[in-house]
């Protein structure tokens, strides 16, 4: 390869970015935007939930209980109703999530050693939200409980009441979160958005950049030319892969300084694994473009093999490991999954090359057979 002809068919294609300044403020508006809009948008935690109590008892044991929901940042309280007939509309216009029923003579069976049942209802519409919303309720109620069960044994044996938690509760279990000891959604899903903004935009870049020249005629002067089909390849991709690098700093900085996701890796290693990235994704994008022939065929394509897979096979919304089998295989054909282990371990779980060694090596292979099959694909004399 002739570096000069490299060099001068990438300065060719940046003035023509350059000088289409639409094209240009896209390239680096559009991943910073999705960052944004997604990053605000999606979020994976519950809490705030709306709700409303019906208290038949009135009791101070029945406030007591009600209030361990009122004063939880989970819920939101929304006032007490009369009756359960009330809840029925404030559930179906989903002014409430959730809402609690106290029986009467709360207070009086639970003093003569009596269970008393209470009524949750939560709304199902989404079931993960639901399942989550059933989680806090067990927990809340089991507290409740164990406070009862103490307070019981104290006075029936005449214990201090930190005597009397212990023999309520014998085994307990106690909880480290490792890396995201928050649990705030925005951590994982920030970093996740890195993997899916430079899937995205970077393959969309590429493939309307290579097929405007076929739709403009422009094509012929490269089949004319002693340009070789290798020196137009990396010369029209060189400066894609340029913007890409530059749009994977400014997303690393959106995530550490917007949305204040911790970076504990080694940076470095993310950088020349980014690098990676991008060039498998950009080869995406050209791909696409040596496939079809028109700049709407080129976008249609590239969001079947970019959005589709980033969203679905990279861990981004279910973990690979919770997939069927044929799921995880489909997974690991995508270089998404790949990047999304190296963000978050990089991100999350501060490690570096040691232990993702391997995952850089699969998106160096994957650059390196997309850039195979693209030179392989384009021809000088191209079929008529």
């Amino acid at each position: 390869m002739n570096l000069a002809r490299i060099a001068a068919l990438a300065h060719k294609e940046w003035r023509e970015i350059v000088r289409d300044r639409l094209f240009l403020a896209l390239a680096f508006v559009v991943p910073a935007a999705l960052m944004l809009v997604f990053g605000y948008g999606l979020s994976l935690d519950v809490e705030h939930i709306p709700f409303a109590v019906v208290d038949h008892d009135r009791s101070a044991l029945s406030r007591d209980y009600t209030h361990r929901f009122i004063d939880s940042r989970y819920f939101d309280y929304r006032g007490h109703v009369k009756s359960e007939r009330e809840l029925d509309p404030l559930l179906a216009d989903s002014r409430i999530r959730f809402a609690i029923v106290v029986p009467p003579k709360f207070e009086e069976n639970l003093m003569a050693g009596r269970p008393a049942a209470v009524q949750s209802l939560i709304d199902g519409t989404f079931p993960f939200r639901a399942s989550t919303s059933k989680g806090y309720v067990i927990a809340i109620n089991a507290a409740f409980n164990g406070e009862l069960l103490a307070a019981y044994i104290s006075r029936r044996f005449g214990v201090a009441p930190e005597r009397a938690a212990a023999l309520a509760q014998p085994v307990r279990v106690q909880l480290r979160y490792l890396y995201n000891q928050e649990l705030k959604s925005t951590w994982s899903i920030a970093t996740a958005l890195v993997m899916l903004v430079l899937m995205v935009a970077p393959p969309f870049l590429t493939a309307l950049g290579v097929v405007r020249e076929k739709e403009s005629g422009s094509i012929y002067n490269i089949y004319a030319s002693t340009v070789t089909r290798g020196e137009f390849l990396a010369g029209k991709l060189l400066p894609y892969v340029g913007i890409s690098i530059v749009n994977s700093l400014i997303l690393w900085a959106l995530a550490t300084g917007l949305f204040g996701v911790p970076f504990k890796g080694d940076p470095l290693f993310f950088f020349l694994s980014s690098v990676i990235y991008v060039t498998c994704t950009t080869g995406i994008g050209l791909l696409a473009s040596l496939i079809v022939r028109t700049q709407v065929a080129a976008m249609m394509l590239t969001v079947v093999m970019t959005i589709i897979p980033s969203v679905l096979y990279s861990g981004l919304l279910v973990p690979i490991a919770s997939m069927d089998p044929q799921g995880q295989f489909e997974a690991h054909l995508f270089p998404a999954m790949y990047f999304t282990d190296i963000a978050l371990g990089s991100f999350l779980k501060g490690v570096g090359l040691e232990q993702l060694w391997g995952k850089a090596l699969a998106l160096a292979i994957y650059a390196a057979v997309l850039w195979l099959i693209s030179f392989a694909l384009f021809h000088k004399r191209p079929r008529t």
